[in-house]
């Protein structure tokens, strides 16, 4: 298993080794392909970058959904006790927070004077305020049964959650993350197709070498290896400024905006390791296409 296994690692040494040489040897024919990788995967990562990004804003944006539950007056801080009590065993509840009358007209009075002048004189007896319950849920989607779960609950007065909004919303969402998987899909093939008719016209280029190597009796692997792990090798090499420009460009751009677009409902994703991962992702679909395409180049335009 050992000598297979070093045979492998050796091959395949050679092989790099080789295409680096064949590359630099082929440097005019090797550049186009390079370039038209390079440029194509630049688009690539820009979309995977961006989609990712407003998947993440839309996930950070469904967690911010909050149901405000309104207790009835005449509930007893015992009965606040038993509804937080029967509120945190609803399955799809992520969180309760209490927010007594007490609170909630400090908070107002806090906000404006006139809602000072106003409530500075209230006593309990007087206050129209309620205490309230401000809950996350764990699925969005879950939330309208969840609230009629909650409505059906003792000294419960009001439940809103913005229904119509929160509907909307997830409609939207949902279309946007079905729309920015279909682009980056679309990109990935089209730049895929640009990228491997590119490398064929590269390898159509060197057909005689072939055809020497098919009037020496080279087998069909041995003919295409070499040109496959080159394909490879151009496509490692074209990953590059593709990835600095992931590295660098994404890391500047949420310095410069430090991390949130407009608004703090809008925040970018933390550069690490994002731009590592996303990074890998370029120069796996680099390697992949290039190796793809010097296969298709040379069993279909070659007839090997």
């Amino acid at each position: 298993k050992e000598s297979i296994m070093m045979k492998l690692i050796r091959m395949l040494t050679r092989g790099v080794r080789d295409a680096f040489k064949s590359v630099f040897r082929n440097f005019s024919l090797s550049i186009a392909s390079v370039s038209c990788i390079s440029i194509t995967l630049v688009v690539v990562a820009i979309a995977i970058i961006a989609s990712w990004n407003v998947n993440s804003i839309t996930d950070s944006i469904k967690k911010d959904v909050t149901i405000v539950v309104f207790v009835n007056q005449k509930a007893t801080d015992l009965d606040l006790e038993k509804i937080d009590s029967e509120l945190r065993d609803i399955k799809n509840i992520e969180s309760v927070v209490l927010k007594t009358k007490e609170q909630e007209k400090k908070e107002m009075m806090e906000e404006s004077e006139i809602f000072e002048s106003i409530m500075a004189d209230w006593d309990e007896d007087e206050s129209p305020l309620k205490d309230s319950f401000l809950i996350k849920v764990t699925n969005l989607e879950d939330i309208k049964s969840t609230v009629e779960q909650i409505k059906k609950i003792d000294l419960i007065d009001v439940v809103n959650y913005g229904e119509s909004m929160v509907e909307k919303m997830l409609g939207a969402f949902d279309i946007i993350e079905k729309v920015t998987i279909v682009i980056v899909l679309a990109l990935v093939l089209v730049n895929v197709f640009l990228i491997v008719n590119t490398i064929k016209l590269t390898i159509f280029s060197r057909k005689r070498e072939i055809s020497i190597m098919r009037l020496v009796g080279a087998s069909n692997f041995s003919i295409k290896y070499p040109f496959v792990v080159e394909g490879m090798v151009i496509g490692m090499i074209g990953s590059i400024i593709p990835i600095l420009i992931v590295i660098y460009g994404y890391t500047y751009l949420y310095t410069y905006f430090d991390g949130v677009i407009f608004s703090s409902l809008i925040k970018l994703i933390d550069p690490q390791p994002f731009v590592y991962i996303v990074s890998l992702i370029v120069l796996g679909i680099g390697i992949v296409v290039g190796m793809i395409g010097s296969s298709r180049a040379v069993r279909k335009y070659l007839k090997v």
